[in-house]
């Protein structure tokens, strides 16, 4: 079986109410990641992606783009021990 990465990233900016977590799932989706995107009360989203090394990173340089309506102005990304995740998730959530 091919490595599997996991990372957690915390987006900043212009990222809530612009559709920033829906088209996050679709690329995701599209990359073939499983994980989540969630609003954070700090008006940040917080997005968990985990998959194939390569498709992991397409999708974080994806969140310095975003949908068309956000302005993305950091992108903070943390490595995460997919046994702490107490395994891989199943598909990609938006909750």
């Amino acid at each position: 079986m091919s490595e599997i990465v996991a990372r957690r990233s915390f987006v900043s900016g212009r990222v809530q109410g612009v559709f920033y977590r829906g088209s996050t799932r679709q690329k995701a989706l599209e990359l073939g990641c499983v994980g989540y995107a969630k609003n954070l009360p700090d008006g940040r989203v917080e997005v968990l992606a985990v998959g194939k090394p390569q498709a992991v990173q397409a999708l974080i340089d994806w969140l310095w783009e975003g949908p068309s309506a956000a302005r993305v102005t950091h992108v903070e990304v943390l490595e995460v021990d997919i046994e702490a995740l107490g395994g891989v998730p199943e598909g990609f959530s938006t909750g």
